[in-house]
Order: structure tokens, then sequence, then C-alpha cells
């Protein structure tokens, strides 16, 4: 019993102590002058997974003559002095990158072709970053399977015509022929174009159109692109949460336009242009996206 009413006057006495709330600014509210920065390197992904709706084909980035691309790319980088270099990896898997990311600079791993590897790993070491930042989220969304599956759905409900549109695209052609032409860094500028990444995020409403007043996979499997980009933001800004964090993120081309929005719409960051880190000019960077009608 006495140990009970010591316990419980300790209770009380801490629930007397006032507790002092830690100021938060929010992000609607950052002056620029508050604001992190953000450089984003959308790419192709260089190993060549083939998940993407349209998969560019990449050679072989280990021969000679692309390591000596790369290189070069990582010295371009380098020059926006990133405190922090982000990669498309799972957060939930940090501690993975970590260990590759040890042995790595330990001599003990060799990097292998996708750009995680090529550019993020070899980007930190030449800097002597402590780590490489994964901020990627990609888990199963709520819901069924079938719930998302809009090419399912378009087969059998009479609406395979507007599948075929959707899907029907040159583009993985245009950026195999284009990168085949190309040094790495001049086609990086093309595909970081702006009008490019408007382009490529403007086919996201076409495929949300799948569906009727029912049933919405096209929508659903776009918001949940959609979503998953939003947890890429956050991450990104849990990283860097000062204003003289300088931030390089290296992800798949395809969540360029988006993250930039989102940077830009929530005044989480400045954006650093990636044309001037790369010294793209009209001569090196020709035009992946065709012109409007």
């Amino acid at each position: 019993m006495q140990a009970f009413i010591r316990w419980s006057t300790a209770l009380m006495l801490f629930a007397s102590v006032p507790v002092v709330a830690t100021p938060v600014t929010l992000l609607r509210e950052r002056a620029p002058e508050q604001r992190p920065t953000l450089l984003v390197l959308g790419t192709v992904h260089l190993a060549n997974p083939g998940r993407d709706i349209h998969n560019t084909k990449v050679d072989d980035v280990l021969a000679p003559k692309r390591q000596r691309e790369i290189a070069a790319l990582v010295e371009q980088l380098a020059a926006f002095h990133p405190t922090h270099v982000a990669v498309e990896w799972p957060l939930a898997e940090q501690a993975k990158l970590d260990v590759r990311y040890r042995e790595y600079r330990a001599g003990k791993y060799q990097l292998g072709r996708g750009e995680v590897d090529q550019i993020g790993l070899r980007l930190a070491a030449h800097l002597g970053l402590p780590r490489v930042d994964a901020v990627d989220w990609f888990a199963e969304p709520p819901g069924k399977d079938s719930d998302y599956d809009f090419e399912a759905w378009a087969k059998q409900h009479q609406q395979q015509a507007l599948l075929e549109a959707v899907l029907h695209s040159d583009v993985a052609e245009r950026q195999t022929a284009l990168l085949a032409h190309s040094t790495l860094t001049s086609f990086l500028c093309a595909l970081n174009a702006p009008a490019r990444l408007a382009a490529d995020n403007r086919s996201y409403f076409d495929f949300a159109r799948i569906g009727d007043a029912r049933d919405y996979p096209g929508a659903n499997w776009v918001g949940a692109w959609y979503t998953r980009n939003l947890k890429i933001f956050v991450n990104l800004v849990r990283l860097a949460p000062q204003p003289d964090g300088r931030v390089l993120l290296i992800i798949g081309a395809g969540h360029a336009f988006l993250l930039r929005e989102y940077a830009e719409q929530s005044g989480g960051f400045r954006l650093a242009n990636l044309s001037e880190v790369l010294g793209c000019t009209p001569s090196n960077s020709p035009q992946l996206t065709k012109p409007m009608m």
C-alpha cells in the first residue's frame, strides 16, 4: 500500500510539471531562406530491371566508355555540394543500403549496374558522406489487387480501345535510340527537360479514365502512384529539416515531375536547377518530347 501511495504521488507530481511544446514550423509557413535545397535527377534504370510502363534499354554501363561518362557525371553532381544523396531504395531497408555503402568504401563491394550504385554510392563516397539515404516507399496499397488492375478491367468491360491508346507509346524506343548515340549527361539533360517531364506526367490522367461510375481501377492505380510519391516527399522533408541542407535525389524519371511539384507547392524546398548543374544546352539536350498539337 505504501508503495502504491508513493507511485501515485510521483505520478501526480509529474503530471503537474508543465510540458514545453517544441515549436513547429509548417512547410507552408517556411520563408524561402528557411527552406533546404533539393536537386532532382530523374534517370532511367541503368540495370534494365524492366518494371516500368515504358522500359528504356540501356547498354552496358560497366563498359569503359560509360564508366568515363559516369565519372564525369559524378564530378558535375559533386559541384552541387549535396549534404545528402537520396536514392530510390526502400526506407525500410536502409540498413541493407548502409552495409552495401560501408563495404563499397572498404573496397569489399563491386558496384553493380544500377543507378543507386553507379551514381548514388559513387557520389556519396566521392564526397565523403557518412551514408546514402533511402527514401522510397513501395508496399501494397490498401484493398484488393483487382481494385488497381486497370488492364484486366478494361479487357472485361469493353474499354480495350482506351487501354490500347493509353498504353501505346514510342517513348521507350525514342529514349533507347537517343541514349545509344549520346553521352549519359546529355541524355539526362533531355530526360529531365521540363517539357518532357510534364508530358510524361500528363499520361496519368488518361490512365485514370479507365473504369466506370462504379469501379475506378485506373484512378485507383494513379492514386496509389501519387501516394507513393507523396510518401517519398515526406521522407525527403524528414531527411533535411534545416535550411542549410542540400539534398540530391536520384530517382526514376517518372517520379521527377510530381516530386518537384510537391517540393515547390509545399514550400518545403528550394529547387535547384538541374540544367545548370549539368551544363545542359540546346546542343546537348535533344528533345524527347513530341511537339504539342
